[in-house]
């Protein structure tokens, strides 16, 4: 229910009239932007450019006009868009949505704007950014999450051996591989045990929790704490990060002068863009890898014989309006005007393959998304699942493919294999 995480009512009066609506789990997708003055969810291409068709005003879209109308086009300049981190601050108007989490607070906040609109209700969009935003992070900071999840853990978590044999296999060939995670320590070790075993801690050289991320990749003044197996925290200084032990907070700093690894050698994943990887690529080197779940459902999407075929045409009669536009007659004009309009509805159709909504997680009509753009600056690898590992050999090398630029990119019509689209694996190389 949406109402779970609807601020309580001694906290700010909302009606509970919003308890009534069901979470829809395929609303929303995550890289998504959110106008937090204007109360509009929308997806945005990697150049800035809002996808029209794409955006939201509680649950309805708002027609293409009007979107026109209120960013008098469909660009958003610089400085209206989310910060580094993808956030709202610091003058920017706009909060962008990036981990998983995002998907119940990108639902919950068009439903509660659904409500007032279709109620006449006048209210302050930015008051309800903000008690959603707070409401959201007071189920993490109170351990409501936690406590539910280990509850029923079988419920919300999902067991796979292909996780335990990964992870396996990386040790017996002597990798050394540790855990970095802002949950607590309680949470991981019950998780990782319905994930991996009991003895999952030995798999790995170090284990940290409640790391706050991404805070522990730039701030050097907090030391690590050792955990007891009963969660009481020590006051020892710490001079050498056993196996087995589980330390709390730290710094990236003292991690490395602990362990002597340095960040060339290294290959970390992450699940977010920016609280995992973003600071670990740009200011220490780091390799890194992105675990992206949705791309092992848009890949089997792309490879239906339907897609395939849509893309083909779609691609095709692109080049034919591009050949063609030189003739001004009549005749050929009011064929490029329906060729226009066939163009129209097949970008949208192959929109509703992925998302009824908003389409695919990492393209708008013919660019890549704002999340795409984010993803490749910030991952070196990206993958749907850890377990793509267990398709490569522990020495293999990810070699990073030749992007053609635009001038190398060859005419629509040139070449047997213009339009041939190519089956893509569920590891991609930056």
């Amino acid at each position: 229910m949406v109402g779970d995480t609807v601020p309580r009512k001694e906290e700010a009066d909302y009606p509970t009239e919003i308890r009534k609506y069901e979470y829809d789990p395929n609303f929303a997708i995550r890289g998504l932007h959110y106008d937090v003055q204007r109360a509009v969810l929308m997806k945005i291409d990697a150049f800035h450019y809002i996808q029209l068709g794409t955006v939201y005003r509680g649950l309805s879209v708002v027609p293409d006009e009007e979107v026109i109308d209120m960013y008098e086009g469909s660009h958003v300049p610089l400085e209206q868009m989310s910060d580094f981190y993808g956030k709202s601050s610091h003058g920017n108007t706009m909060k962008q949505f990036m981990d998983i989490f995002s998907l119940p607070e990108m639902t919950l906040l068009s439903c509660v704007n659904e409500y007032f609109l279709k109620n006449n209700i006048d209210y302050e969009p930015v008051h309800l950014y903000k008690d959603v935003k707070d409401s959201i992070r007071d189920v993490h900071i109170k351990g409501i999450m936690y406590r539910a999840i280990e509850a029923d853990i079988e419920k919300y978590i999902c067991y796979a051996e292909q996780t335990r044999a990964v992870l396996a296999k990386l040790a017996d060939h002597g990798k050394k591989m540790f855990l970095i995670t802002n949950s607590p320590s309680s949470f991981v070790d019950k998780g990782m045990r319905y994930i991996v075993g009991k003895d999952w801690r030995d798999l790995f050289d170090v284990v940290i929790v409640q790391a706050e991320k991404p805070n522990f990749f730039n701030d050097k003044r907090r030391p690590f704490r050792k955990v007891t197996e009963k969660g009481v925290l020590l006051w020892d200084r710490i001079h050498k990060l056993q196996k087995g032990q589980i330390y709390k907070q730290g710094n990236l700093y003292e991690f490395l002068k602990l362990t002597g690894w340095r960040g060339s050698r290294v290959l970390y994943f992450g699940d977010h863009i920016y609280s995992d990887l973003a600071d670990l690529t740009l200011k220490h080197g780091w390799r890194t890898g992105a675990i992206i779940p949705e791309l092992r459902s848009e890949l089997k999407i792309m490879n239906t014989e339907q897609y395939i075929q849509t893309m083909t045409w779609l691609q095709t009669l692109t080049g034919l309006l591009e050949q063609m536009q030189v003739h001004r007659d009549a005749e050929s004009q009011l064929v490029l005007q329906e060729w226009k309009k066939e163009r129209k509805e097949m970008r949208e159709m192959t929109k509703s393959f992925f998302n009824a909504q908003f389409g695919s997680l990492f393209r708008t009509d013919q660019n890549p998304t704002y999340f795409l753009r984010r993803l490749s600056r910030f991952a070196d690898i990206y993958m749907a699942s850890l377990s793509c590992l267990l398709n490569y050999d522990v020495s293999h090398t990810f070699y990073p493919r030749r992007t053609p630029l635009q001038h190398e990119l060859p005419a629509w019509s040139e070449g047997p294999h213009a339009c041939r689209l190519p089956l893509l694996q569920e590891a991609q190389a930056k």
